[in-house]
């Protein structure tokens, strides 16, 4: 038996995806054929149409929509529905390693857009995820980054703290207290897997049709830590002034009770979650697409992290 890339479901060999997740993309699509771009020609693409796209980044990636009476994706320059990034030869399996821990992150109830791996017409397989700033063919929900809200650009988007970060929310958002136990719950996860690159540009508010201000899906969640391989620190932002050798106290006591005011309920509440999805996190991990040596790194990594924690 295979695996779905989109769910993760098992299929039977000679397929590539099953029926539901084909649904996910689409209520009715029957077949979705290859990328028609090489891992090579996606790279190519994506550094061609940089200057012109609104999502620009560390990580090549390309805006793209899907024809779904054709079961074909199709690269454009504007009215994106899926952003695709393909794989990265300077670091391994980061389509894999991203699509392994937002799936991780949405079984710890943190909110993320509809993502999966799809394959190309080289086999090789590239990272997709829905915008979530797009409403219907043409609609458009206004997002804005912890960057621009900041006054920072992206030279300097690094040049910021956790402590930062919360008072964005406290002044940008309509009800600050809920952003406020997402963005825990967020931190701790974000240390728990290894992901020290959350930047200011990998946070924003989204606005409602409504006119409420709140912190949009969570987005470019990646164990950075394995994929880099030489990585030293552990948040890309200062917490405390420091971003390494962060300890409970710090992310529960300092960051959750102190500096977000959480009850102590809702803290418990967000540590009891985490602390029941390691044993599914751990079997995701293995029937992830991960090859065997990135699942036991991101597997040991993992167990660092939750004995920090105070998990294991």
């Amino acid at each position: 038996m295979s695996r779905c890339p989109l769910l993760y479901v098992e299929i039977p060999d000679g397929l590539q995806y099953s029926r539901e997740g084909l649904r996910t993309l689409h209520p009715k699509l029957e077949q979705l054929h290859d990328f028609p771009l090489t891992a090579e020609e996606q790279l190519h693409e994506a550094a061609a149409l940089a200057a012109k796209i609104s999502i620009q980044g560390v990580q090549p990636k390309l805006s793209v929509r899907l024809d779904a009476g054709t079961g074909t994706f199709r690269v454009v320059e504007t009215l994106g529905q899926y952003i695709v990034k393909p794989p990265n030869p300077a670091f391994p399996q980061l389509p894999e390693n991203e699509d392994l821990t937002m799936r991780l992150a949405s079984i710890s109830g943190i909110d993320v857009p509809f993502h999966g791996l799809i394959y190309a017409k080289d086999g090789s397989m590239s990272y997709l995820i829905r915008r979530f700033d797009r409403i219907g063919r043409k609609g458009k929900l206004a997002a804005e980054d912890f960057a621009q809200l900041g006054g920072f650009s992206r030279e300097t988007k690094y040049d910021s703290s956790v402590e930062q970060v919360i008072r964005l929310i406290e002044t940008f958002t309509t009800f600050p207290a809920v952003e406020k136990l997402k963005l825990f719950a967020r931190i701790l996860f974000c240390f728990l897997t290894g992901n020290e690159d959350m930047h200011l540009k990998n946070y924003s508010i989204i606005t409602s049709k409504g006119g409420i201000h709140r912190l949009s899906p969570a987005y470019d969640l990646l164990n950075t830590t394995i994929a880099l391989r030489t990585a030293e620190e552990e948040s890309a932002l200062p917490l405390r002034g420091r971003k390494r050798n962060l300890t409970r106290k710090d992310l529960v006591e300092y960051l959750g009770s102190e500096r977000l005011e959480l009850p102590p309920q809702a803290i418990d509440t967000v540590l009891s979650r985490f602390r029941q999805a390691i044993p599914e996190y751990r079997r995701l991990i293995e029937i992830s697409f991960l090859s065997d040596d990135q699942k036991r790194a991101y597997t040991d990594l993992l167990t660092r992290r939750s004995l920090v924690l105070g998990f294991e």
